[in-house]
């Protein structure tokens, strides 16, 4: 069962709550996909059975189809957040990455019929997390910036400075819908370079200059 972890270590624990996503955060990766810019954070929910620690593997279920990559920066929540917060940069405990794997050709098919689409984001393993690394207001509103990997080869560079909307806004707007508990994520969206998963591909997420984290992609049994 995925537990929230630290990098460094520190003596903190935190329930597993619920994940908040955030689509389409980044202009290019909207582009990419031929999706209109929001003009308002979209956003959705996985269940906490969604999320995994990310490595030393990822397993993915080919039955379900192709699995497709989508590198983030995700936020622990410390303390609540709810409409009433006033600073809810203040009220995060820990910065990490993530994968929001994703089944895009169900996606399409499911947008296609005007259909909800959490069966193709919100599946048991799709949010694939990091430990997180504790983090300040201060350090959240200079900006971050994170890598990912496919095969030693650079797919997704990702900076929160370039995002649609700020991670205050999207911590505001998520909390007049959603309360977040402590124990919550968010997964603030993606920048461009998505695609899809290979058995047997080697994946590396690094945040800013610090530690890399390594998973393969096995097959679930």
């Amino acid at each position: 069962m995925y537990r929230h972890k630290w990098e460094p270590d520190v003596n903190m624990a935190l329930p597993v709550g619920k994940a908040v996503c955030v689509g389409r955060n980044y202009v290019a990766h909207a582009k990419e996909l031929n999706n209109p810019v929001p003009n308002a954070p979209l956003l959705f929910i996985k269940p906490s059975s969604a999320l995994c620690g990310f490595g030393p593997e990822t397993a993915i279920n080919l039955s379900l189809g192709e699995h497709h990559y989508e590198a983030e920066l995700v936020l622990l929540v410390g303390r609540k957040i709810d409409r009433s917060c006033t600073a809810p940069l203040s009220h995060i405990a820990g910065v990490g990455l993530g994968l929001d794997l994703t089944l895009r050709e169900l996606q399409a098919e499911l947008k296609q019929k005007g259909h909800p689409w959490e069966t193709a984001k919100a599946f048991d393993g799709s949010g694939c997390i990091t430990p997180f690394i504790p983090v300040n207001k201060d350090t959240l509103e200079s900006g971050l910036t994170y890598q990912f990997w496919q095969n030693d080869t650079l797919k997704q560079r990702g900076d929160s400075q370039h995002m649609i909307f700020s991670m205050a806004r999207l911590l505001t707007t998520i909390a007049q819908f959603f309360t977040l508990y402590p124990g919550d994520i968010v997964m603030t969206g993606t920048p461009e370079g998505v695609g899809a998963l290979r058995i047997g591909d080697e994946l590396k997420l690094q945040l800013e200059g610090s530690k890399i984290y390594c998973s393969k992609v096995v097959n679930q049994s």
